[in-house]
């Protein structure tokens, strides 16, 4: 279920909200080719699948950087923002990648807004916790906190 706020005002209301999760997105070697493409990562464990099949992982993986990306297109199913007029990704404060994600596997993200700080010039910065999940996994793919900031 998506989440729908309007203004920065209403951004402000968010902290402490759990955002739940997205629909499973599954991981195709055709997404990590194209990302070992235009990151230049072509290392053999995410691109060639007779030799990554005799390895630990039995096939081949996904980028962590991919997983990473991926939170970005997941988390417009988690929140829809309207009546601002800029947001910006100002960072991360902490990333790990505890599993990795088998390629033909399915991810999906779970957030939360953690905090919601009001900035000078009529904005807001959200912090937000993010868990890449694999199904079937115990371990998550991804786990990371996230700052936006969106003005008005």
């Amino acid at each position: 279920m998506t989440t729908t706020v309007h203004g920065v005002d209403h951004i402000a209301s968010l902290a402490g909200t759990d955002l739940g999760h997205t629909d499973w997105m599954e991981i195709t070697q055709e997404r990590v080719n194209t990302f070992a493409d235009a990151t230049d990562d072509h290392q053999w464990i995410h691109v060639d699948t007779e030799r990554a099949a005799d390895s630990p992982f039995g096939g081949t993986i996904a980028h962590g950087y991919l997983t990473l990306a991926l939170i970005i297109p997941l988390f417009t199913e988690l929140l829809t923002i309207s009546g601002i007029g800029m947001s910006v990704n100002y960072g991360l404060n902490k990333v790990r990648f505890p599993a990795p994600v088998r390629v033909g596997a399915k991810i999906r993200l779970r957030g939360a807004v953690a905090d919601v700080t009001e900035l000078a010039g009529n904005g807001v910065e959200m912090t937000l916790n993010f868990t890449v999940e694999i199904h079937d996994s115990e371990k998550p793919a991804c786990v990371a906190q996230a700052i936006y900031r969106h003005y008005a």
